[in-house]
This record gives structure tokens, sequence and C-alpha cells, in this order.
């Protein structure tokens, strides 16, 4: 009898995960977003103001590039009402990343280390064996928005956070810490321990209070008021938030022309999976 420890068992999860998300991206793509056009507020500013605790955090996007931890100006708001509940209860809300430019998730896609782990899990899903380009590319659309429209951090509509102990400041545990991929980082993973799933939930409850919805598919991912947003509570008007580019000096935001433009092109997307192969294939001879 199969039990949760088994391989088959988290592979065949694992497996299901990925084309759910897959959907979820589908639906994405075709939803309505109109841009409000409302600008940007600084996090930490906003959180020192109303003298709430919070963490962020200090490691770099990709390992090079800074971290802006700046969302639309009422979602700051929101954030710093879910800080001060958290601080109540005895947490610290921890931002891990905020919004991210065009051209920082560009890069971030481009990383090797990413292609890597992903070409990496699509083995190890494929029990050992070399998997197709398709199935990659279909495992990589759900694990990396290389396209402005499904990547909600592009909206400045999106936050990933981890959760600390006042006290003593340790890590509320959710079972694996930030930035964990695999079959044990959709949020009702089966193959978390009941604690762990205890303080996801709770977490994701007191986020969800204030509106910020959880990524099924990421256990620290929670977005408000963007296409994803809209489709997770089933509200069929169009979404206040799109991708956009913002200017940090006069604080203005404009939609992406294209947001279904892909941030790298299909030819250099096809380059890094093709590398990535070539690595594996050596590793493996």
């Amino acid at each position: 009898m199969q039990t949760k420890n088994d391989d088959s068992d988290r592979r065949a999860y694992w497996a299901q995960q990925m084309e759910l998300g897959y959907e979820l991206v589908q639906q994405l793509i075709a939803f309505p977003v109109a841009e409000c056009g409302e600008a940007f507020a600084s996090i930490p500013v906003a959180a020192a103001a109303s003298n709430v605790e919070m963490l962020f955090s200090t490691s770099k996007i990709a390992g090079e590039l800074e971290r802006i931890f700046f969302l639309r100006e009422s979602l700051v708001r929101d954030l710093v009402g879910i800080g001060k509940e958290m601080n109540a209860r005895g947490w610290i809300l921890k931002i891990e990343d905020g919004f991210r430019s065009l051209e920082m998730q560009g890069h971030l896609v481009r990383k090797q280390v990413l292609f890597d782990a992903i070409l990496k899990k699509c083995i190890w899903e494929n029990s050992g064996k070399i998997p197709s380009i398709e199935m990659i590319f279909r495992r990589a659309i759900v694990l990396i928005a290389n396209i402005p429209k499904i990547g909600t951090h592009m909206s400045g509509s999106a936050v990933d956070i981890s959760v600390f102990n006042r006290d003593d400041g340790t890590e509320v545990w959710r079972g694996y810490p930030y930035l964990e991929m695999s079959e044990c980082t959709p949020m009702r993973s089966p193959f978390i321990d009941a604690k762990s799933l205890e303080n996801r939930l709770a977490i994701t409850s007191l986020m969800e209070s204030h509106g910020f919805m959880h990524f099924p598919f990421e256990f620290w991912h929670f977005n408000k008021n963007d296409a994803g947003g809209h489709i997770l509570t089933s509200n069929p008007a169009p979404a206040r938030y799109g991708a956009v580019n913002w200017n940090p000096l006069t604080n203005v935001v404009t939609p992406v022309d294209d947001p279904l433009t892909p941030l790298n092109p299909l030819p250099a997307f096809e380059k890094e999976v093709a590398a990535a192969m070539k690595r594996a294939e050596e590793a493996h001879s």
C-alpha cells in the first residue's frame, strides 16, 4: 500500500498541481484588466509611520538585484493593517518580495540556476528520464512568469511573505522556508506535517481577511485586486491592477503596452532550455 512518503505519490501530486497551475495561467491570460493607475507606496516607510514591527528580506533577487519593497498605495495600507494584527498576535510579518519591474522579472527568468531547478524537477517527475521540451515549457510557464500579465509582482499587487515569532525570533514554521519549489510548496500539500499546515492556514486566514488571496501553488505568495485575485474570488469584473511600468522618481505608473508579449522571446527561452538539458545530460552521463 502506498503512503504519502512514496515517490510515486509525490510525483503524481506534483504533476496534478502543475496541470492545475497551467489551467490557472490560461485564465490569467484571458482575464480582463482595467488598469486604474494607482501610484505606489513604500512598505517600510508606511510600517515605520504606523509603529508596526515588520521585517524585510536582505537577500537579492537571483543573487544580483535589489528587492523593491513597494506596492500600490491602498495595498500598502492593507498590509500595514495585517502587520499590526500580526504584532498583536505575537508575530512579525516579513516581506520577502514586492514589486518587480519587467527588467527584473526578465533577468530572473534567464537565470541558469532557475532553469536547472525546473529541469531537475521535470526529470524527477518523468521518473529520471530527460523530458520533452513541451513538458518543460508547460511547467516553466507555471513556475516562472515570462509573460507580464501572469506575474502579479509586475502589477505591484503581490507580496511574498514569511512570519516570525516576536518573543524569540523563530519562524512560524510552514514546513519549509521561503523559497521552496517542490510537491510541498502548494498551500495544502499533503506532504507537510499537521502543525505546518495549521500555521499556513492561520497566516492565510489573516491575509485573506484583508483581501490578499493566496496563490494555491505557493504557500508564501499573496495578491489582491489583480486578475489572479479576481479569479480566486470568482469576481468577473475587470481587475484594477495589471502589469505596469513604474517611475520611482515621479511615482507614475503606465500600463505595459502589450502584457502578453514574453519578457524573453521564445528563441531565447528555447536556448536556455536547451542549455539546461545539455547540462543535465552531461550530469547523467
